[in-house]
């Protein structure tokens, strides 16, 4: 008895300490299911977040990594604008040896019995196809296939806005947004640094890619005419922008002190290892900083305007406004010489908060 007193206490500080409203633990034993739904934020709109399937080390760890994604979705809705909050989930075990229709059904009628508060989507392990599956037992599901009306593949928005915000990074850096001649590292060549590098040398920028996978960068080198980079010593690279898409946690104690680039905008999530720590050693080296869940927020909004049921031109449009929002982010960073993680957190807190003032007078 006193293990699960132990166990219920962590689960209720682990909630407070990320302020968040809720979460489900969804199990089927007979499919193999074990699914963790959490909910941070409901003030702006139902939350949304992705579904992954993932092996996890602990089924604390996979807690931990659900909690701290719908937190990190509740600021991605807050500070783009759209009127969503923050959820996660995550199915644990091997993406190939578990997922079935079955399961993905079941999980479908656990995120049914949330009553609309959570929208699931995509993320790891999951597709386009498997959220068709899942909606047989749920409307609340974003990221379906464009045949079935859903909004298909949301790569080519998550480029735009990191594209976007490059643009305005180059913008405050050099007084204008012009990339015509300016040297790009794109770490990362998959389906949205493949994006981005397509934008990118569309605008004549110098590109240079780098990826684990030899054969996909030297395809994408190829297409768009970018030049391949040795992974070695790639963190010393003199070049105006680096773009991190593909892991999280580059931008750490190791490698802020070797960066030559001037400004560092791309789509991984959770680029700084220690948000406030690695932020504050941007800051203090003077490279701007754009923040990764702004500037990679295209797919939120391709779900979004898959939700409201907008156009693709209304998405695009709303990919576009990355651009003003970066500059706002990068003046507050200035102004208030804070980090310009810090200042992105801000700017989506206020929103958060000024919204539930109206929304608490709205109950009275």
């Amino acid at each position: 008895m006193s293990t699960d007193n132990k166990t219920n206490s962590d689960i209720f500080s682990l909630l407070s300490h990320f302020h968040h409203q809720k979460i489900a633990f969804c199990s089927d034993e007979a499919l193999g299911l074990k699914a963790i739904i959490t909910v941070h934020d409901t003030t702006l709109g139902p939350a949304i977040g992705g579904t992954r399937i993932l092996e996890y080390k602990t089924e604390q760890d996979a807690i931990n990594d659900s909690l701290r994604l719908s937190k990190a979705m509740t600021y991605k809705s807050a500070i783009t604008g759209v009127n969503l909050g923050g959820g996660n989930a995550v199915i644990i075990g091997n993406n190939s040896r578990i997922k079935t229709e079955a399961l993905l059904r079941r999980f479908g009628q656990f995120v049914h019995e949330l009553r609309g508060t959570y929208i699931t989507s995509l993320d790891i392990g999951t597709t386009p196809r498997d959220m068709e599956i899942i909606k047989m037992e749920t409307p609340h599901v974003a990221g379906l296939p464009a045949s079935v009306g859903g909004s298909g593949d949301s790569s080519p928005f998550t480029a735009k806005s990191v594209y976007f915000g490059i643009k305005a990074g180059i913008r405050e850096m050099f007084g204008n947004d012009s990339l015509a001649g300016r040297t790009i590292w794109v770490q990362g060549s998959g389906q949205v640094g493949e994006g981005l590098v397509s934008l990118l040398r569309k605008e004549n920028a110098k590109v240079y890619v780098s990826d684990i996978v030899v054969d996909r960068m030297v395809y994408v080198a190829n297409r768009y005419g970018a030049e391949v980079i040795k992974a070695n010593n790639i963190y010393n690279m003199d070049v105006d922008v680096y773009a991190p898409c593909a892991l999280g946690g580059t931008l750490n104690d190791d490698t802020i002190p070797k960066l030559k680039c001037k400004i560092i905008a791309g789509s991984a999530n959770n680029q700084l290892k220690d948000e406030d720590k690695n932020g504050k050693m941007l800051l203090d080296r003077g490279i701007l900083y754009a923040p990764d869940y702004l500037i990679n927020a295209g797919g939120l909004i391709s779900c979004y305007s898959e939700l409201a049921g907008y156009s693709t031109s209304r998405t695009l449009e709303l990919a576009e406004n990355i651009y003003e929002a970066t500059r706002s982010v990068i003046r507050k960073s200035k102004e208030e010489q804070i980090s310009a993680h810090q200042a992105a957190n801000k700017i989506a807190e206020d929103r958060i908060n000024s919204i539930k003032s109206i929304n608490n007078h709205r109950r009275r």
